[in-house]
């Protein structure tokens, strides 16, 4: 009988389960929507509650389709959107009001007040992180100020703070479990990337009682099981990993100087830089890739915060189109984009300017302009974006990247991957599976039961798709990461703080 691997990939816009094989070919899927909510201006939340419920209706769907049970997987692999922060009752397991989602940027006072002190170089050196909303600390402060009795609960030891990851193993362990795992943590912005622990100093400023946090464990290995009352039997939850990292261990980026690109509801870059610490001189973030045994690996990485969200906003926003696929034929009846950029700071910019105030603008519209144009424009958009990223992590490694594993949603329009080539001026490679977010905490999991001895077995399964080079002039595409930088300027500091 084969060896089954249960994903659990459980994203901003969605939670799905995917159960893979030995052989890393996918058995049963099944996906469930998720949705955001903006009560303010720059403010995104979700219900807690329906992140776990959406993830437990793919499971007992993805195990029927399969006509298996739990005590049937071999492992359970989690990968979460990073950074979204839930506060719940210890006791209970009542959520605490609703989860801050990683988009929202209702602590970018506070950061501005950290950053007038000095604190954020303390920040930088120990957590390898920009200081910014985006970071799952200051939202944990924001919670302990502002929810009715988040405070009181932890004066009275009874408050968990939690990334995604934790709420996901304190459910499925019926509460019986309060831990993430190390490259979530790495994250929070009050974990020391250095020590590899929660850091007191930290803690202590953003008034964070440590005992509210989660045990730290390795990306790689038994945490806990899966509680037999919920699907029909136990199985080990074997492997985790935030979202990106995920990412790029599916991506069998596993050597330093490797790259991948994530197309998903923002874009995530991340390049694998071994076991040495590399920080950035372009804004970018030093990270904890994954840790296996006492291993540690770092990577560098860079966050556009809107990608395949735009795309989004254009077909529910705008409705330009009924469904995203018909987006790269869209784009492909226009010669060019007739001079229109679309900046997407619908939330601020990410790398490697961090701008919180910058906001959405569309420049260059004519009377000649179309939708079309627009959609060419947004897509390029996304390239533009990961470009800026790329370049930057080049600059701070010192190293020539010659190619660019890419996944994610958007990695199927060969509009985008042919013009991220060319912007690029390297190999742009998709994989046979894009799932590789759900495939990497699949591999982690595996690994840790011994379904792959080893990083060089996982590896052979990796399977390329398409390769895209570029097709136009190292000239050319400077001259249009110049015109694009324009448009950009003009989005900054659009919010007056």
């Amino acid at each position: 009988m084969s060896q089954i691997i249960m994903a659990l990939d459980q994203g901003t816009t969605s939670s799905r389960t995917i159960l893979f094989d030995e052989n890393g070919i996918i058995v049963a899927e099944a996906n469930a929507s998720l949705d955001c909510h903006f009560p303010q201006s720059g403010w995104v939340e979700q219900v807690p509650e329906d992140i776990w419920s959406s993830q437990r209706e793919t499971i007992e769907a993805a195990l029927a389709q399969a006509k298996l049970s739990m005590k049937d997987i071999n492992a359970v692999g989690i990968t979460n959107q990073r950074e979204s922060t839930i506060a719940w009752n210890r006791k209970t397991g009542e959520a605490l009001g609703p989860a801050i989602n990683w988009q929202c940027r209702r602590t970018a006072d506070f950061c501005e007040e950290l950053k007038a002190e000095g604190f954020d170089r303390v920040l930088r050196n120990k957590t390898g992180l920009v200081t910014d909303p985006y970071f799952s600390g200051t939202k944990m402060r924001w919670i302990l100020e502002n929810v009715p009795d988040a405070r009181k609960q932890a004066d009275r030891g009874n408050l968990c703070f939690g990334t995604v990851d934790s709420w996901l193993i304190w459910k499925l362990t019926g509460g019986r479990v309060h831990a993430t795992e190390i490259s979530n943590a790495s994250r929070t912005l009050v974990f020391n990337i250095n020590t590899c622990a929660w850091d007191d100093e930290i803690l202590s400023r953003f008034g964070i009682p440590r005992e509210t946090l989660p045990e730290v464990k390795p990306s790689s290995g038994v945490i806990a099981m899966v509680n037999p009352e919920l699907f029909g039997g136990e199985a080990p939850i074997a492997g985790v990993a935030g979202d990106q990292q995920a990412a790029l261990f599916g991506q069998a980026c596993f050597e330093a100087g490797m790259a991948k690109n994530t197309y998903g509801t923002g874009c995530f870059m991340i390049s694998n830089t071994g076991s040495e610490m590399v920080f950035s001189q372009h804004g970018l973030l030093t990270t904890i890739a994954w840790q296996i045994g006492d291993e540690v690996t770092y990577a560098l990485e860079g966050s556009v915060f809107i990608a395949g969200a735009l795309v989004q906003w254009l077909r529910d926003g705008l409705e330009f189109f009924k469904d995203a696929s018909e987006t790269q034929a869209m784009a492909e009846s226009v010669s060019d984009s007739g001079g229109v950029f679309v900046v997407p700071a619908f939330v601020g910019l990410g790398a490697p300017h961090w701008d919180p105030y910058a906001r959405g603008t569309i420049v260059g519209l004519t009377r000649d302009t179309n939708r079309n144009h627009i959609v060419r424009a947004s897509l390029e958009a996304i390239a533009y974006q990961s470009a800026e990223v790329l370049r930057s992590i080049a600059n701070d490694t010192g190293v020539e990247l010659k190619e660019l594993r890419i996944d994610g949603g958007a990695a199927a329009n060969d509009f985008l991957c042919q013009f991220q080539a060319d912007l690029l001026g390297m190999k742009v490679t998709r994989p046979h599976i894009l799932d590789t977010t759900a495939m990497g905490a699949a591999f982690l999991a595996g690994l840790a039961v011994g379904v792959w001895k080893d990083q060089t077995q996982i590896r052979k399964l990796w399977q390329e798709e398409k390769t895209f080079a570029a097709n136009i002039s190292r000239e050319d595409a400077n001259q249009k990461m110049d015109a694009w930088n324009r448009a950009v300027e003009r989005s900054k500091g659009w919010i007056v703080p």
